[in-house]
């Protein structure tokens, strides 16, 4: 292994919530008179912090989403994630050869810790992430594209951000690992390659992805 910490993203690397949470999200806005498509949602707020869906939308209309936004759509995702949330095929088997192997990793995601931690248990992968290894966009205030939370991870776990490796599957992740001075590979399980600008390189199978990381 060339790296001393493996970084992953949540949300479509770990556990497979992006179609869940931007079915819901692209409801939920249409429902308040912002029509947004399931593409939409994807292309604008996937990989993204709920600040940047604030933003875009007071952007294009004017105006400010109901002070309750937040809670209702992370109730709503939360109630969808407890039905049938799963976890990214192959991703126990990676995880199990890394704590074989005696590498660090961590997972740090533009998700709040509590929607972190609601999918992980649904999917088992509670075991495998304790405390001190968790990161959230919370923690930093500003999310992905900015570097600050894979900063903040990297510190935390004592790796120098160059000796860091991301796993991640969207583009605006991609831009805050490459900010942060580490290297990115993308998995392409839901975004094409070529959205991935920038990534050391792409894979679609977790099988993989250990191969990748030497």
């Amino acid at each position: 292994m060339r790296y001393d910490l493996v970084i992953f993203d949540n949300d479509g690397v770990l556990v497979d919530s992006e179609p869940v949470s931007n079915t819901i999200l692209a409801a939920y806005l249409t429902e308040l008179g912002h029509p947004t498509t399931y593409e939409d949602s994807l292309r604008d707020y996937m990989g993204a912090a709920v600040h940047r869906i604030h933003d875009l939308v007071l952007e294009r209309s004017g105006q400010r989403l109901p002070e309750d936004f937040d809670d209702i759509f992370h109730a709503r995702v939360f109630a969808a994630f407890e039905r049938e949330l799963q976890v990214v095929a192959g991703v126990p088997e990676v995880l199990e050869k890394l704590a074989a192997e005696g590498v660090p990793y961590c997972v740090a995601s533009s998700g709040s810790h509590e929607r972190i931690r609601v999918g992980h248990r649904k999917t088992g992968l509670d075991r495998w992430f304790g405390e001190g290894t968790v990161f959230s966009a919370q923690d930093v205030g500003r999310g992905k594209p900015a570097p600050d939370l894979f900063l903040y991870a990297a510190e935390r776990m004592g790796v120098a951000p160059e000796r860091c490796v991301v796993v991640e599957d969207s583009p605006l992740g991609v831009r805050a690992a490459l900010a942060a001075g580490m290297d990115v590979y993308g998995f392409t399980a839901m975004t094409p390659a070529g959205k991935l600008a920038g990534a050391k390189g792409c894979f679609d199978d977790m099988g993989t992805l250990m191969e990748l990381l030497g």
